[in-house]
């Protein structure tokens, strides 16, 4: 990837307090579960490090100790951790207003759900998000389910879950990975609990470039239930850095 496009920052949204997966989870974060016997979440940070990221914060709220001890260096691999923690859980756009301090002075930037294993090309995502211009690009799959995202043709958001009215079907799920600007702050404007799709909504309202991108490359797999967990546990995992 050219160095115009390169991203070396990402949040990756480690708060929720992942009660589908619980028993697994009972004791520690559900990105910390480990998975071909490593925490969950190290893959990720495997993923974004591929594509250039260096820097990478993570909230935390539930069993918040034992990322300091999973993490004792604030590192891994190479790539400096960042801990911020929720007191009472902010929800997705909440959490990324609470770390916007970490993304000032900074470019183009990811964000990455936790509780997600997936090989689709990321550089795909970057690429495209800059040809389109736009200020958020969602990452979407075709082949799984559920679909909750309608694209027009020129490949802009129409719909999330329903939120705008849309009466299209939804024909791409949302892989929890978004290539984002830093401007998006100035359309967050208080620190409270809230969704990043309600605030996806208002800006596609507002008429704000909000486009998808469709990476059926590679795989992808939630990691969300005792099931899926048990699914992703039998798959030959990547190595490490």
């Amino acid at each position: 990837m050219s160095s115009h496009h390169q991203i070396s920052r990402a949040f990756i949204l480690g708060a929720g307090l992942g009660t589908r997966l619980r028993p697994l989870n009972k004791n520690l974060p559900k990105p910390l579960v480990l998975v071909g016997g490593r925490p969950l979440v190290t893959y990720a940070l495997t993923h974004l490090a591929q594509v250039g990221v260096r820097d990478v914060i993570i909230n935390t709220h539930y069993a918040a100790s034992c990322w300091k001890e999973a993490f004792p260096k604030n590192e891994y691999h190479g790539i400096r951790l960042t801990f911020r923690y929720e007191p009472a859980l902010l929800d997705t756009g909440g959490g990324l207003k609470n770390v916007e301090d970490f993304f000032a002075g900074h470019g183009t930037f990811f964000i990455y759900n936790a509780d997600i294993l997936t090989s689709l090309p990321l550089e795909k995502a970057v690429i495209h998000h800059h040809q389109h211009n736009n200020l958020v690009t969602m990452v979407l799959r075709s082949k799984e389910t559920p679909k909750h995202v309608v694209l027009d043709p020129q490949g802009r958001i129409v719909d999330i879950h329903g939120i705008l009215g849309s009466s299209q079907q939804g024909a791409y799920l949302f892989t929890g990975i978004h290539v984002v600007e830093p401007t998006i702050f100035r359309y967050i404007p208080q620190l409270q609990v809230q969704s990043i799709i309600s605030i996806y909504g208002d800006l596609i309202r507002q008429g704000h470039h909000l486009g998808g991108v469709v990476l059926d490359e590679g795989n992808w797999s939630d990691v969300g239930t005792p099931n899926d967990y048990k699914r992703v546990s039998q798959i030959k995992q990547p190595s490490r850095l």
